[in-house]
């Protein structure tokens, strides 16, 4: 039977950002004006938040997984000091929390949630996806994550233990996911590609490629 186990910080702060904040507020005033008087396409705004959300935002967080994958030495300083080590590449904000990478392996699965709030590793995952911060999913991901993984389409094997980590305003986590099958001889930048910000947040697995057609 698997060993699925809770990981919960007592310092959780919300920040209160179950509320928006008056800048959200005002921000979302403004679109719907901007929408109702015909000037902005809200088609084309959904497009542009699905692109920070799906593409452009996690490709930071891509970049140093894939580097874990081909850098034995920059992964053990990942799960050793991964705000330091995802600073190596760059990925450096003004208040940006203390981070912490999860390693996935075949018999360990990480899952991540803020169960008070939103808390969001933004810097290497861009904006968070909307499941992410609805009260359905932050309740649970932590009484019953194989259900979650379920809904997303990933069902584990039963010898495989499920680990949920709790995020804070200060401490933020980040999934190491498995690298697949069949890519041994990619490159790094081949294998950010892969890299997905679902398998990132734990939900999903990175897919191997598609065998290229004949």
């Amino acid at each position: 039977m698997s060993s699925d186990t809770n990981h919960h910080d007592h310092t959780h702060d919300d920040h209160g950002q179950e509320t928006p904040s008056a800048t959200a507020l005002r921000v979302k005033a403004l679109e719907s004006l901007l929408v109702e008087k015909g000037l902005v396409d809200p088609a084309a705004l959904d497009a542009i938040v699905d692109a920070y959300e799906t593409k452009i935002g996690p490709r930071n967080g891509a970049r140093v997984v894939a580097r874990a994958w081909t850098d034995p030495a920059y992964k053990a300083r990942l799960i050793a000091d991964a705000t330091s080590a995802i600073e190596e590449i760059g990925f450096v904000g003004s208040d940006r929390p203390h981070m912490i990478v999860v390693e996935n392996t075949p018999s360990v699965h990480n899952l991540v949630v803020c169960t008070l709030c939103s808390c969001y590793p933004w810097l290497v995952l861009g904006l968070p996806p909307v499941w992410y911060k609805s009260s359905a999913y932050r309740s649970r991901a932590v009484i019953d994550p194989r259900g979650v993984l379920n809904d997303f389409g990933l069902t584990l094997e039963e010898g495989v233990a499920v680990r949920v980590w709790d995020s804070t305003a200060e401490l933020r986590y980040l999934v190491l996911p498995e690298r697949p099958a069949g890519t041994e001889g990619m490159h790094e930048d081949a294998l950010a590609e892969l890299v997905t910000r679902d398998s990132m947040v734990g939900v999903a697995k990175v897919a191997a490629p598609k065998e290229a057609a004949p």
